[in-house]
């Protein structure tokens, strides 16, 4: 099982990676059989390669990740992030996210659930 920091460190580059739209980093976080649930209720994403084609939407963008709070237990993490994008001069958003992912032994994502809604968007 990874280590409660292996995890943290998990997710901070995993925030690193969002702010950069660095979809090719950010699909290397997962497991080769990994899921994604981004939002909750949405479709699920399996596997690396789905991954990465959902992460796309992001390649490009002007993002910042900022995170409020993080837990770490088990090889699982909780997290509470905002994620701002900017579409230049033409204003931007900012969504308040709750994630929620699980990691197998070597700190890889194996799981991620992202809880928000349209009430959770902020028009900039």
């Amino acid at each position: 099982m990874p280590s409660a920091e292996q995890i943290r460190q998990t997710v901070h580059r995993y925030l690193e990676a969002v702010e950069k739209g660095a979809t090719d980093d950010i699909a290397n976080l997962y497991a080769d059989d990994a899921t994604v649930e981004d939002p909750v209720g949405g479709e699920v994403h399996i596997g690396r390669q789905a991954i990465h084609g959902f992460y796309a939407n992001i390649a490009g963008a002007n993002c910042s990740a900022e995170m409020v709070t993080l837990r770490a237990l088990g090889h699982e993490a909780a997290f509470f992030w905002n994620l701002t994008v900017k579409f230049g001069d033409a204003g931007g958003m900012r969504i308040e996210i709750i994630s929620v992912m699980t990691f197998d032994e070597d700190a890889r994502i194996a799981s991620m659930k992202a809880y928000w809604s349209q009430d959770d968007v902020t028009q900039l």
